[in-house]
């Protein structure tokens, strides 16, 4: 062995020695003679170890080191085994990809994780159709960082909280946990502290923070009986369910244009869900299955990322795939929002879902006005004035004026236009009765989660109220009898569609769930 403390011999000790080793001693050749003779015969019997048998080595080496590093690996919590993934872009996106994780969770009979609602594009995919994406790893990581911040700020809003999905849980097609909880229980994290520390948390709970984040996201890779990182995403995969070949090329693939400009090989294969991580697979005995993204949207034929319209031998996965197609808001944001429409506006309606400043949309003023101006038009025509519209648009009212919104605005003998702001007091209201209710907590628990819940209910409250104030506004829309004039390419228009399909408005209001 290698003495790192011993000091070097100065000139004059080194040439002493030198002369010393002059005078060998009489077993000098015969010692050389040995051990050329031993090498020899080494050399001859020498079998070299093949690279897979390292590399495998050290990879259950690596395995084993981290399961020491992250001994709650071994806990099963009970037996359950969860389904995490990581959510992006706007609100609508969001829920978009909250169907398709609980459908997810429930082919592979593990229990959701059910995050946050984000800050609106705090994190973003990237461009599926360009193949310019990124990773599920890096956006994992995206997300784990920015809900540590929602919880360090007290800003942390479960979709839950926000999203009615009691009767999923009531009927048995799918299991959930808050991720608040879950991360208490799995990695052993007082979320409490996050909460109540705020942005001063101490060293070693930032440690706690990073050592579980990079786990969940998968940093360190797969690990046995703990954590499986999907890493295939819509560059790669389709994920089918009884539908279709398994592994068979997809329709939509990138053209020879695209791959010599990006220099890129993907080769996009449609891949059954269960039967590439259900039973039998690498990822089966995984406490955790962690996605990345889950969006998915119809492009030339085919789905970004998950093409499962229906279950041909499954009824329960049919039954949660017509159920998932609505998922309502929760009772205290459609009550508001019914009774905004029935004894605020007191007369049948035109809603104007105008969005007019983000991304793509601020370039197509023209097209996005020109729809509300021929409908508008043709309810002049047949019928009397003044014409009610509920205005529901990112555009400032103090902006209106030059624009066609201005216009109708000032001609109050024809039209009567409605609007709510984030600091109306029914606003206001709704969202500290949200605050107090707590829904996303109240899942049923697992043994031994209560006083997780207890803490997080304790140390977590909010200190900024939700903004509830799109939710609102989507149902008075849903309720607007004279119509609806969306704005084209929006999925916010793609929601309350939805809602007005399902008939949302003709509902019976509804009292808040418990469970």
């Amino acid at each position: 062995m290698f003495n790192l403390n011993r000091t070097i011999a100065n000139p004059k000790l080194w040439n002493k020695r030198n002369s010393q080793q002059s005078r060998r001693s009489p077993l000098f050749f015969p010692s050389i003679f040995l051990i050329s003779l031993c090498l020899f015969f080494f050399f001859l019997t020498y079998t070299p170890i093949p690279n897979y048998m390292i590399f495998s080595t050290s990879l259950k080496t690596v395995n084993v080191a981290l399961t020491h590093q992250y001994p709650h690996c071994e806990t099963r919590l009970h037996g359950e085994k969860f389904l995490w993934y990581a959510p992006h872009s706007g609100f609508s996106n969001q829920l978009s990809e909250l169907k398709n994780a609980i459908l997810m969770a429930s082919i592979l009979n593990r229990t959701l994780i059910v995050p946050p609602i984000l800050d609106h594009h705090a994190v973003a995919l990237g461009s599926c159709p360009k193949f310019r994406v990124q990773s599920p790893k890096e956006i994992r990581i995206s997300v784990w960082d920015h809900i540590i911040e929602l919880l360090r700020s007290r800003r942390y809003v479960s979709m839950a909280d926000i999203i009615d999905i009691s009767s999923l849980l009531s009927s048995s097609l799918v299991r959930a946990i808050d991720f608040r909880v879950f991360v208490s229980l799995w990695c052993d994290l007082n979320v409490d502290l996050v909460c109540s520390n705020g942005l001063n948390a101490p060293p070693s709970l930032v440690e706690s923070l990073k050592q579980c984040g990079s786990l969940l996201s998968g940093i360190d890779g797969n690990i046995n009986q703990c954590l499986y990182a999907v890493d295939e995403d819509c560059r790669t995969t389709v994920w089918t369910y009884q539908n279709g070949v398994d592994g068979m090329l997809d329709s939509f693939q990138p053209d020879e244009q695209l791959m010599k400009r990006k220099k890129i090989s993907y080769v996009r294969r449609r891949r059954d869900v269960y039967k590439t991580l259900g039973p039998g697979s690498k990822a089966e005995s995984a406490t955790v299955l962690a996605f990345g993204s889950l969006f998915t949207a119809p492009y030339k034929g085919s789905e970004l990322y998950i093409d499962i319209q229906n279950a041909p031998a499954d009824p329960r996965i049919n039954a949660l795939i017509n159920k998932i197609e609505f998922l309502p808001f929760l009772p205290e944001i459609v009550n508001l929002g019914k009774q905004f429409a029935t004894q605020m506006i007191k007369a049948p309606f035109l809603c104007a879902q105008l969005r007019l400043l983000d991304g793509q949309f601020k370039n197509h003023w023209k097209a996005t006005f020109l729809g509300l101006r021929q409908k508008l038009d043709s309810l002049r025509q047949a019928g009397s004035q003044p014409i009610h519209i509920f205005v529901m648009t990112d555009l400032p009212q103090g902006n209106w004026t030059g624009s066609y919104l201005g216009d109708l605005a000032m001609d109050s003998a024809n039209f009567k236009l409605y609007f709510l702001g984030e600091n109306d007091l029914l606003v206001m209201n709704t969202a500290k009765k949200l605050a107090l209710a707590r829904h996303g907590l109240r899942f049923k628990s697992f043994p031994g989660s209560m006083d997780a819940v207890a803490k997080v209910e304790k140390h977590c409250s909010l200190d900024i109220l939700p903004d509830v104030l799109l939710y609102i506004e989507e149902t008075i829309c849903s309720c607007a009898s004279l119509g609806f004039v969306g704005t084209t390419g929006s999925t916010i228009a793609e929601s309350i569609e939805v809602m007005r399909k399902f008939g949302l408005c003709s509902s019976p209001i509804r009292t808040a769930f418990a469970l």
